[in-house]
């Protein structure tokens, strides 16, 4: 079975791909990774309008703060929102790692299928 274009990469008994096909991996990576944290990012935003019914403006600074790890520059005052900030903080600490592996694994690979090259020859 051949796996998608997506997320396929060259087997080890393949040779490198060439720059461009490299270069367009690690395009599609980022974009894949960014389009994580943008849901994320929108996600959080409306959790804390509707829950919360703060303003779009103050959403956007709490879900970046929560995101970057440096906390809520509001508090929560509703049981739901509590709730919320506290499922939302675990989540965005499971995002960073998942983005961060979507974005990197072209270059990963590419290092790790460069050395197991080299080590063959």
């Amino acid at each position: 079975m051949r796996i998608p274009e997506v997320v396929a990469l060259e087997r080890l008994t393949e040779p490198l791909a060439s720059s461009r096909v490299f270069a367009g991996r690690v395009f599609r990576s980022m974009f894949f990774g960014t389009l994580i944290v943008l849901a994320t990012l929108l996600t959080g935003m409306a959790g804390y309008h509707y829950l919360e019914g703060i303003a779009w403006l103050d959403a956007f600074v709490n879900t970046t703060m929560i995101m970057s790890g440096m906390g809520v520059l509001d508090a929560p005052t509703t049981v739901y929102g509590k709730l919320f900030e506290g499922f939302y903080a675990l989540f965005c600490g499971m995002i960073l790692i998942v983005a961060t592996a979507i974005a990197f694994t072209p270059v990963i690979h590419r290092f790790l299928h460069k050395l197991h090259i080299e080590e063959d020859e």
